[in-house]
């Protein structure tokens, strides 16, 4: 199997669309293999962008409304002929204004940015969100008042302890409860603060689980600065947070996913996926709950099999059959 890449996602794909218009345009004449490489990613996959790009537009997709790059040349030279004449005044060449919620979202990023640990220049977070505050002073008005706080949840001496590991390079000393509420007790190397769908983790080397982990800021009860220095370990792999997805500590196990659920390779972190025929996905998931898993397959039955652990498949049965047998006692 393979090692799932964020560029293959749709959200990584998403991205990349995104960036590729306005790049092409500042570097015209560029070829594939130039722009591939510029994007990370096959040549193959280069293309198969390009091509749903050319059917891309606004509502009535005729052909002053759709987007137009040349690049199936000779030389392989990418060229946008028309930027499109609909896109460039609209997202090119006309300054932008802020919608509330556009406006209330960048205020929430740098409110968050402000209260995570790190060594970021809180002076220009505040004179930025006061800026931004003046700039889109009337839209969010408009929103009836709107009022953008923001409390990463961690304890101030827990952020403070945080931040100075961070800043000297030392190890910390954690008490941490995980999601099933168990306590543990653990030494780690901080390298870096993320904050992902609204929450905020530490990124560490952890000496207990001998792995990266990502911890939860507000899941970190008490934490204290070591004299030994951060020593990660040069094989160490580096999480992969461009998905939005922090991998579990846990066993893995193997489902075969149907198309209708093919949406749970993208939604949970996978250490493998392969496409299975018909539709269908194998993929790897690394399980930090058993119980998660159980609940899944009560919810979507026989879209999901899971085939190398028929324990938990035994116990979704059980569970299924124990809620029907409620219903007819009631």
């Amino acid at each position: 199997m393979s090692a799932v890449r964020p560029d293959t996602t749709a959200a990584g794909r998403l991205q990349r669309l995104l960036a590729l218009v306005p790049w092409l345009r500042t570097h015209d004449g560029t070829t594939v293999v130039a722009a591939a490489e510029h994007f990370g990613v096959s040549v193959d996959t280069l293309v198969e962008d390009l091509n749903l790009l050319i059917v891309s537009g606004l509502p009535g997709y005729g052909p002053d409304q759709l987007v137009d790059i040349d690049f199936f040349d000779d030389e392989g030279e990418i060229t946008v002929s028309n930027p499109i004449t609909v896109i460039e005044p609209q997202t090119l060449a006309r300054p932008l204004r802020f919608s509330p919620d556009e406006a209330a979202a960048l205020l929430v990023a740098l409110r968050l940015l402000a209260t995570v640990p790190g060594p970021h220049d809180r002076g220009a977070i505040a004179s930025a969100s006061a800026k931004l505050e003046k700039a889109a002073g009337d839209a969010v008005r408009a929103a009836e008042g709107l009022a953008v706080l923001v409390d990463a949840g961690a304890a101030p001496a827990v952020r403070d302890a945080v931040e100075s590991a961070l800043a000297s390079g030392r190890q910390l000393h954690i008490v941490y409860v995980g999601a099933l509420d168990d306590r543990t007790e653990r030494d780690v190397d901080p390298l870096r603060i993320v904050s992902l769908d609204g929450r905020v983790y530490l990124e560490a080397w952890c000496h207990r689980a001998e792995a990266m982990r990502t911890f939860r800021l507000d899941r970190i009860e008490s934490a204290e600065v070591l004299a030994a220095p951060v020593a990660v370990p040069s094989d160490a792999v580096p999480l992969d947070l461009q998905r939005g997805v922090l991998r579990p500590e846990g066993a893995p196990v193997t489902l075969l996913l149907a198309p209708q659920v093919r949406w749970i390779a993208e939604e949970h972190p996978v250490d493998a996926v392969e496409e299975a025929g018909d539709g269908r996905l194998r993929v790897v998931l690394p399980l930090a709950d058993e119980r998660w898993l159980v609940r899944l397959l009560l919810r979507h039955g026989s879209a999901i099999e899971v085939l190398d652990r028929p324990d938990l498949a035994e116990r979704a049965r059980a569970d299924a059959l124990a809620a029907l047998a409620a219903y007819s006692a009631g």
